[in-house]
């Protein structure tokens, strides 16, 4: 990364014994601080990282600079946040608040220096990177695609407690401030200087000349305008009751207390955190926030096995089967930046899912530019003669084991030996499908779930005896599209249906019981899940329900009989506009829950709990870590309780 003092000649250097900061200072005044934190490849702000600070700020106290750029050394971003590794090992109510108070007296220091002060945003600048950044008078950012600002400390069940939720609401409003902060949002570039988050927005080219001529010009911020300082001020209740209803909508206070802490810590207190001490142990220590730290460890370790060292990035993806899994694929490829060839019998065929693409498109990609390259980059193919280009090559057609193989032969003889040849699947055992293959090893699975553009989570599925290379290639592709890859064995299922079925079964007996669909839903929404079993049944197909069953649920020979009367009657759920539920335009319209039995919630999660154990027993997936990170990203397992091993765990505890 070009640094600010290329353009002048240092005059002094800091004191070697800093081990994360450099300190330089040129001949015209100003003062640039590197954040190049030592041993790791991207910055975080630790006890150190924060103690160092405070000795710059401290020669600045001596010697004040004409002013301060304060940038980073690494060319992964500005600064990821805190170092949460720090929150784990808060031993005391006291060790909670120390960690807050340091923090929030540092940056507010920071804040009252009479030098101008800027920071200079490449990259990512998150969590207690962006409270960094929003303690300098000014804030520049580069415009280029890797450069996210945001704070997200909501989504490991904590608050920004280091001046973020004050400082935030004072440059963008309190309504934008808050969305963003209780949705973990972040924003680009180019979004952060429209809503006055930035200062500036500039390219790379020019960052460091125009950071210098910023940091100095004596520029005042405009004013929000009179109805967000309104909205801010002596509005502000009205502006929490109302977020406080719409995170009420989607998150359970007991479940997830942070949102609400920042609600109040904002509307009451001006985003002190220290100015409520009871609130700050009950969060930063709470089982939530370490759960949801667990979890962000486990999508890190989901993410390293796409590491995509010494293996080629996939340019070329040809998807066969154009029906709403492969469709989306294929749209999902597209948007993220890959050549798609789409395949199917007919053009007929292929014409709604490149509608679908569309949509997604449209919604996703805001410059019409880009969705124009988008809509380019996914080329209808009814002769299928992508299939011999390209780099990726994904079945997803009908779940008939004949028709598989028949395809995957003539296949053999069109692809590249070196092209990676994948599976959709999502119940058949890659073994019953390859052997028609020259190479059989060659197969692996890339198994998505729907909706593709919202389920984070891919299996790689390995046969006995799969190419190595053609696994690391798998789950390279899968990084590389923005997807989490999951190692599991070949196996009816294999981890994320195959806990699902035993627990809609579950709840689906519940209903020949005479308890109410809306009721079954309704209680496990109050365990914490993110859709209720019966209608994620009906969202499913319950077609598909009934197969899954019959196929991964052994113990029993009979499937439940409310399921198998709907199936008969045609009634399959959302797709046909009836199952449990009628549906009309994508919703499903409910009667009101009635009570609920004690010890409903149990009985329904149990066989979940107790399938996704014996995969692990079996090996299908190597841990209890790794499947609990697969039912929570596959399924949406409620993520506080820090995935079903975990709740397992914590009950029997």
């Amino acid at each position: 990364m070009n640094t600010i003092s290329d353009l002048r000649a240092v005059t002094e250097t800091a004191d070697a014994s800093l081990q994360h900061w450099r300190l330089e200072r040129s001949a015209d005044g100003l003062a640039t601080a590197t954040l190049d934190r030592a041993g790791a490849s991207a910055n975080a702000l630790s006890a150190a990282v924060l103690g160092e600070l405070a000795q710059l700020l401290d020669q600045f106290d001596a010697s004040p600079p004409k002013g301060l750029i304060i940038c980073s050394g690494k060319d992964a971003g500005f600064i990821a946040g805190a170092d949460i590794d720090e929150f784990g090992v808060l031993a005391s109510a006291e060790d909670a608040q120390a960690l807050v108070a340091r923090g929030w007296q540092l940056f507010n220091r920071l804040a009252a220096v009479r030098y101008p002060t800027l920071a200079l945003v490449r990259g990512h600048c998150l969590g207690g990177g962006l409270e960094l950044a929003l303690a300098c008078r000014y804030l520049l950012v580069v415009d280029e695609a890797g450069t996210r600002l945001g704070l997200p400390e909501v989504m490991l069940g904590i608050f920004p407690g280091w001046g973020g939720m004050r400082r935030l609401p004072q440059r963008v409003g309190g309504p934008v401030a808050l969305d963003l902060m209780l949705a973990g949002k972040t924003v680009d570039a180019r979004r952060a200087y429209k809503i006055g988050l930035a200062d500036a927005c500039v390219p790379p080219r020019v960052m460091a000349e125009a950071a210098r001529q910023l940091v100095v010009s004596g520029q005042s911020r405009k004013p929000l305008p009179l109805v967000t300082r309104l909205l801010s001020g002596p509005l502000r209740g009205i502006v929490a009751a109302q977020a406080k209803k719409k995170v009420a909508a989607r998150a359970r206070p007991e479940h997830y207390p942070a949102p609400y802490a920042i609600i109040d810590l904002w509307a009451r207190h001006d985003g002190d955190a220290l100015a409520a001490p009871e609130l700050i142990d009950g969060i930063v220590r709470s089982p939530t926030a370490r759960n949801l730290v667990r979890v962000y460890h486990l999508q890190e370790r989901l993410k390293s096995f796409g590491k995509a060292d010494g293996i080629a990035v996939a340019k070329h993806v040809h998807v066969i089967g154009a029906g709403v899994m492969g469709g989306d694929i294929a749209a999902w490829c597209a948007l993220r930046g890959l050549t798609v060839t789409l395949a199917d019998q007919d053009i007929a065929r292929i014409a709604p899912a490149i509608k679908r693409a569309n949509t997604l498109f449209g919604r996703r990609l805001r410059d019409p530019l880009l969705q124009r390259a988008a809509r380019d980059r996914l080329i209808p193919d009814v002769d299928g003669h992508g299939a011999a280009r390209a780099d990726i090559v994904i079945e997803a057609i009908v779940e008939n084991v004949e028709v598989k193989r028949e395809l995957f032969r003539r296949l053999d003889a069109q692809m590249r030996p070196d092209a990676v040849l994948a599976t959709n699947t999502s119940s058949l055992r890659l073994e019953d499908l390859r052997d028609v293959l020259a190479r059989p090893e060659r197969l692996v699975g890339i198994h998505f779930f729907n909706p593709v553009a919202k389920m984070p989570l891919v299996e790689v599925v390995a046969a006995e005896g799969a190419d190595p290379a053609m696994l690391a290639r798998a789950a390279a592709f899968v990084r590389q599209i923005d997807r989490l890859p999951l190692p599991v064995k070949s196996a009816p299922g294999f981890l994320v249906n195959a806990v699902l079925a035993p627990y809609m079964q579950a709840a689906m007996r519940c209903v020949d019981e005479g308890l109410s669909p809306e009721t079954i839903d309704e209680t496990m929404l109050a365990f914490g899940m993110p859709m209720g079993p019966i209608e994620l049944a009906d969202t499913v197909g319950l077609d598909i329900a009934l197969a899954a069953g019959r196929s991964l649920v052994t113990d029993v020979s009979e499937p439940p009989a409310c399921l198998a009367e709907r199936v008969a009657a045609g009634r399959l759920g959302r797709k046909s506009g009836s199952g449990f539920y009628t549906w009309r335009d994508g919703k499903a319209f409910k009667g009101t829950p009635g009570a609920v039995p004690q010890g409903l919630a149990l009985r329904l999660v149990e066989p979940l709990l107790l399938r996704t154990q014996q995969l692990v027993d079996a090996g299908i997936v190597a841990d209890a870590d790794l499947a609990d990170a697969g039912v929570i990203f596959g399924t949406g397992f409620a993520p506080f309780t820090g995935g079903p091993l975990n709740y397992r765990k914590d009950q029997h505890a």
